[in-house]
């Protein structure tokens, strides 16, 4: 073989002459012949792919190598060549050159079926080289760390699902992770832009044993909702559940990861109304995903908030629609109570404490809605209610500030439910309540008078005759579009998702998120 000592440089029918010889390796010869090769196969395998990286497109190297996919897949067929380290990277390196996520012409198409089927010649090494990789201490984890380096260049092909799964799910017994960052990063990233489809369990494991990929996907589904226009909770919902971010959930690590980072996305955000609402159907999603799990040891509900308030925990976590609705009043007014006696005693011992007391209030925001709600449509002892609702737009009781508000909610409720039945009802007719809005150096309690407001116009006996001038009238004074709007959606879902049999509000909420979101 000395005649071989000089290969020519880039000389693609010498070494397709080679790879067609050698075929398979089966002959102690050609074994030989490959491994005294190996160096100068490897030397020339670099310089390809220092080539084609160079070049503009495909169509390009096509053209200027017309060789090169019956090379690539004659050496990807040699198990020599493969299970050499270095060759075998950089045969998946120069197929990455040659991959088009998008083929735009014929050229493109042809060259992505090439690597399709040289990919799968590999996958056949493969799964008999790694077929024991999920099982515990049977491959080193240098050797796993390998693996998941050389998977980097080709994540999005179709015929890597299976190992991108199984390096996955594979742990071993090392302490420290096996897998390389770089390759969790890409996985994550293709997930994100569903450019490669995997089993939950793959993604939930993903997301497990890396943090900064759990925090990537939960701050790219917030940028995703806020981003966009959406003008129903069902989108918002459908987006939220694609994310596969409240299954994932179900396991109390990755529930606290998400829970902290929604807490300071709304923090960030100054408690955005649209934030808020994303939360609220997230955590909706959650008690469901949670509910349908039907693991035999599936966690309990406390387990996701253990440093809370049982009770209160158990309270809040008891769905309405579990139970009927002559039965919410009374489950708010438990609600009230237990909180009140909390803030109101010594449980509560700082801002912080009272802090994360509020949020897990108000993640469970249905509650609230329906506590607004019920004031006016129920035969309610109202102070339990108007706590709640004070509470939550004023948790922080400074200078009596919550007191006082307390006050005011009172009287603007009386007023609205000696109209309440009045089927012809006037702008003048609400003025009071209207004056307790614009009055910007009162902004909880313009909340939370809005909040009230909003209530009585849609089911009132007259309300849905100025309901449209009203709320205008309202979001221009005082720029609450977005939390209006927010408000007329949580309805709006809440009732078609409970079958609420009074059409009239719901086609009036319809109507006003149409004309309501164009401004917004």
């Amino acid at each position: 073989m000395a005649q071989d000592a000089t290969v020519p440089e880039l000389n693609f029918e010498y070494w397709l002459d080679k790879a067609i010889k050698w075929g398979q390796a089966t002959t102690l010869e050609s074994q030989k012949d490959v491994c005294r090769h190996l160096p100068q196969l490897q030397e020339f395998l670099c310089q390809i792919y220092e080539t084609l990286k160079r070049m503009d497109s495909i169509a390009i190297a096509m053209q200027q190598f017309p060789l090169i996919g019956q090379l690539l897949g004659r050496l990807c067929w040699n198990p020599f060549v493969v299970g050499y380290d270095e060759s075998q990277k950089t045969l998946m390196w120069c197929l990455c050159c040659l991959y088009s996520s998008e083929p735009q012409n014929p050229v493109e198409l042809k060259a992505n079926s090439w690597i399709r089927v040289v990919f799968s010649l590999v996958t056949e090494l493969r799964e008999d080289q790694f077929s024991g990789l999920n099982v515990q201490g049977r491959v080193s984890a240098s050797r796993v760390n390998a693996v998941s380096l050389f998977c980097l260049p080709l994540i999005t092909l179709p015929d890597l699902t299976p190992l991108l799964e199984t390096l996955l799910l594979y742990h071993g017994g090392a302490s420290k992770e096996v897998l390389s960052s770089e390759f969790l990063e890409a996985v994550n990233e293709a997930i994100l832009k569903k450019k490669i489809s995997l089993p939950e369990s793959a993604i939930f494991s993903l997301w497990l044993r890396h943090l900064p990929s759990l925090e990537k996907a939960t701050l790219y589904l917030l940028d995703q909702l806020v981003s966009i226009q959406l003008n129903s909770l069902e989108e918002v919902a459908s987006v939220i559940k694609d994310s596969l971010l409240p299954q994932a959930a179900t396991h109390p690590a990755i529930f606290r990861i998400v829970n902290e980072i929604f807490k300071n996305a709304l923090l960030g955000t100054d408690g955005a109304p649209e934030v808020m609402t994303i939360i609220q159907v997230f955590t909706q999603l959650f008690l469901q995903a949670h509910q349908n799990d039907n693991k035999q040891h599936k966690f309990p509900l406390k387990a996701y908030f253990p440093c809370h308030h049982l009770p209160l925990v158990t309270a809040l976590l008891r769905r309405p629609f579990e139970l009927p609705a002559a039965h919410w009043s009374q489950q708010l007014k438990h609600i009230s109570d237990l909180l009140k006696a909390m803030v109101e005693g010594t449980n509560i011992g700082s801002l912080a404490d009272l802090f994360e007391t509020w949020f897990l209030v108000a993640r469970f925001g249905e509650w609230l809605d329906i506590a607004a709600e019920q004031l006016l449509r129920a035969a309610v002892e109202p102070d339990a209610l108007l706590w709640l609702l004070a509470f939550y737009y004023c948790p922080q009781n400074e200078n009596q500030q919550r007191t006082q508000i307390m006050v005011k909610a009172q009287e603007v409720y009386s007023h609205l439910m000696n109209l309440f039945g009045h089927t012809v009802l006037s702008v003048e007719d609400l003025e009071a309540a209207v004056h307790s809005i614009t009055d910007t150096e009162q902004c909880c309690n313009q909340h939370l008078v809005t909040h009230l407001l909003t209530n009585f116009l849609l089911f009132s006996a007259g309300g849905h005759t100025i309901v449209q001038e009203f709320i205008y009238h309202i979001t221009e004074a005082t720029d609450t579009s977005k939390e209006v709007c927010s408000l007329l959606m949580r309805t709006a879902y809440r009732m078609k998702r409970s079958g609420e049999e009074n059409q009239r509000a719901v086609t009036l909420l319809d109507e006003l998120l149409q004309k309501l979101t164009l401004k917004v």
